[in-house]
C-alpha cells in the first residue's frame, strides 16, 4: 500500500516539478540597456535625434515620431549623400496630400552607441519642415525603429534610452496604457466639452500640438458647442500646409490623468489620415511630453508617468501669423485677415529682425516669445529696405476676438 501511494503521488510531484522548470526555462530575459543619449526638444514637444547613415560622416537630424509607419529620409539629403532609391507603389498620406514614394533599401542607422541595420528608408521632401522648425530635417524615425526596441523618453533630462526587448523595470508609479497597434499606436481618450465623448486617437510624438480632430468627428460627435468660436490658422505636415481652426475643449482625460482647457485644432481630413470613423484624430506631443514615457511595442504597452512639465500652462496664444526660416531669414509668410498680426500691420514677406529686442534670429526663440497670450510684444521687421517697429497684441483663444 505504501508503494502504491508513492507511485500514485509521483505524477503530482512530477507535474509540479515540470511546471516550475518550465517557468524558469521560459522566463523572458531582462531588458538590457543598449544606449542612451540626449535629444533636442522644439516648441510643441517635437523631438530631434542626431544620427548618421552607413559610412557617411555627416550627422543628421531625425524627428522621433510614433505617428510614422516606417522610417524616412529627406530627398535632398539622399541626393547629397548619393543614396540610390527606386520607385515603388507605396503611398504615404499627410494632412495636406498623398503621394507615391521611392525607397532606399537595406541601410544602417548609427545612433550614439547603437547601430540599427537592414532599414528601408522611404524618400520624401522635408523642406517645409526645415523652414518651420528652423533647422534642417533630414528624416523621420518611426515604426521601423520602434518595433525593435523598448524606448524610454525621459523629458525631465531630455534623454532617450534604448533597451533590448524583454522584462523591463518600469518606473514606480505612473500608468500603463494598452493601446491598439497597427504600425501606429491608438489609444482611447475621453474629451469633454458640450458632450463627454470617449474615442480612439493616434498617439503622435511627431505632432507639435495637444489634439487634432477631423472636422467629420467634431460634426458627428457633437463634442463642441455650436456657439464656440473657431479661429482660423494653419499647420504644417506631410504634404504641405493645411488650413485649420483652433479652439479649446474643457477637459481631456488619458488613463487617470486629466487636463483642463486644452487647445485643439480642427481640420478637413481630405485624405483621412485620422482613419475616421475608426478614430477621431490624434493626440500630439504637447500632451505626451508632460509624462516620462516607456514605449514597448513588443508587449503593446506604453507606460506614462507625470514629469516636471505635467502642470505647465498650455499655449493659448493666437497671432494669426505664420513665420518660416527662408534662406536663413525668419520671414512672415501667411497672415489671417482680421487677426492680431493683421491688425498690427504685418504683411507677407516681412523679415523679422527682432522680437522684444531679442536679435537671436532663432525661430524657436521667436516662436516662444509669441506664445504669451494677452501680452504685447514689439517686433522689428524689414520691408522693402526700410525698418518698421510693429506692436503686436497677442490674442487668446480662450477669449475669442
Amino acid at each position: 500500500m505504501k508503494l502504491l501511494a508513492v507511485i500514485a503521488l509521483f505524477p503530482v510531484f512530477f507535474g509540479a516539478f515540470h511546471k516550475a522548470w518550465a517557468a524558469v526555462a521560459f522566463e523572458p530575459p531582462r531588458a538590457k540597456l543598449l544606449t542612451h543619449f540626449p535629444f533636442k526638444m522644439l516648441t510643441g514637444g517635437i523631438i530631434i535625434i542626431r544620427a548618421t547613415i552607413d559610412g557617411h560622416p555627416d550627422s543628421l537630424n531625425f524627428v522621433f515620431d510614433t505617428g510614422s509607419g516606417g522610417i524616412s529620409l529627406d530627398s535632398l539629403t539622399a541626393e547629397e549623400m548619393k543614396i540610390t532609391s527606386v520607385a515603388s507603389e507605396r503611398t504615404i498620406r499627410g494632412i495636406a496630400g498623398s503621394r507615391k514614394v521611392n525607397f532606399a533599401y537595406n541601410h544602417r542607422l548609427h545612433l550614439p552607441g547603437l547601430t540599427v541595420d537592414s532599414l528601408d528608408f522611404h524618400i520624401n521632401n522635408y523642406d517645409l519642415l526645415t523652414s518651420t522648425y528652423g533647422l534642417r530635417i533630414d528624416g523621420i524615425m518611426g515604426y521601423a525603429f520602434l518595433r525593435r526596441y523598448i524606448v524610454y523618453l525621459n523629458y525631465d533630462v531630455h534623454q532617450l534610452e534604448v533597451y533590448s526587448n524583454g522584462d523591463f523595470p518600469y518606473p514606480g508609479g505612473g500608468y500603463f496604457l494598452k493601446p491598439g497597434f497597427s504600425a501606429l499606436p491608438f489609444q482611447p481618450v475621453t474629451t469633454k466639452d458640450a458632450k463627454k465623448i470617449t474615442a480612439k486617437y493616434y498617439l503622435d510624438t511627431g505632432a507639435g500640438l495637444c489634439m487634432l480632430f477631423s472636422r467629420s468627428f467634431i460634426r458627428d460627435s457633437g463634442l463642441l458647442s455650436p456657439k464656440r468660436q473657431l479661429l482660423p490658422t494653419q499647420a504644417e505636415g506631410l504634404g504641405g500646409k493645411k488650413s485649420m481652426e483652433i479652439t479649446f475643449i474643457k477637459e481631456l482625460k488619458i488613463g487617470p490623468y486629466r487636463f483642463r482647457r486644452v487647445p485643439v485644432y480642427i481640420f478637413d481630413d481630405d485624405f483621412n489620415v485620422t482613419s475616421y470613423p475608426s478614430l477621431g484624430g490624434l493626440l500630439g506631443n504637447d500632451i505626451m511630453r508632460r509624462f516620462n514615457v516607456v514605449l514597448n511595442y513588443a508587449e503593446q504597452t506604453i507606460h506614462i508617468k507625470p514629469n516636471q512639465s505635467y502642470l505647465e500652462a498650455f499655449d493659448y496664444s493666437y497671432t494669426g501669423m505664420s513665420i518660416y526660416l527662408i534662406e536663413d531669414i525668419i520671414t512672415v509668410v501667411d497672415i489671417v485677415k482680421g487677426s492680431p498680426a493683421g491688425k498690427a500691420g504685418f504683411l507677407p514677406g516681412d523679415k523679422i529682425i527682432s522680437i522684444n529686442n531679442h536679435f537671436s534670429a532663432d525661430i524657436q526663440t521667436y516662436k516662444s516669445l509669441l506664445q504669451h497670450a494677452n501680452t504685447t510684444c514689439r517686433v522689428l521687421v524689414s520691408r522693402g529696405g526700410s525698418l518698421y517697429d510693429l506692436k503686436l497684441k497677442i490674442g487668446n483663444i480662450l477669449r475669442p476676438r
